[in-house]
């Protein structure tokens, strides 16, 4: 490819350009949970979690609101019946809490657990076009609670849509029974 056609170079063929500033801070650059709040696992979902945070650091939108100092590292972590999200500012400064009621979340965990396992079983023997409509659902539910997140989250946080579905992966997987 030439370097007219390298869409990360400058205009002028030069360099590449660097990503805009609000673009660098508007965004996560570390993922934890709290100790306390994360259970044992089975494979499938150790799998998804690391996934899932290897994908949001590779590419995510997560603006704070009334804030300009990005990026953010963030500590998901439950107490009692509250989502915590823990955001510190990567250079430093003062950090901030957000508890998120889960109510809003409880049924479409508890349909999304259950058409997980329903996935797992199912690709160990069914035929494709059960698998494939199995997913389907999976994936609807998935972007259910992602659209919950993102509604939960307006006026404090700004998410993209893969961002949200993302973290909605790992608020299911601080609710795994194990």
């Amino acid at each position: 490819m030439s370097d007219e056609a390298d869409p990360s170079r400058a205009p002028d063929g030069g360099e590449p350009t660097a990503p805009t500033p609000s673009a660098e801070r508007n965004k996560l650059s570390a993922i934890t949970f709290d100790p306390a709040s994360i259970r044992r696992s089975n494979p499938n979902t150790e799998h998804e979690r690391e996934v899932a945070i290897y994908d949001i650091l590779d590419g995510n939108h997560f603006a704070v609101e009334g804030r300009n100092d990005g990026p953010y590292a963030l500590k998901l972590g439950l107490v009692e019946d509250r989502l915590v999200l823990h955001i510190s500012p990567e250079a430093g400064g003062p950090p901030l809490t957000h508890l998120l009621s889960l109510t809003p979340f409880r049924r479409i965990i508890k349909d999304y657990f259950l058409i997980c396992e329903s996935y797992y079983q199912a690709i160990r023997s069914a035929p494709p076009s059960k698998i494939q409509a199995i997913d389907m659902g999976r994936r609807g539910l998935h972007d259910e609670g992602s659209r919950v997140l993102v509604e939960r989250l307006k006026g404090k946080v700004d998410v993209d849509h893969d961002t949200a579905r993302r973290l909605f992966t790992l608020i299911c997987a601080l609710h795994w029974k194990g």
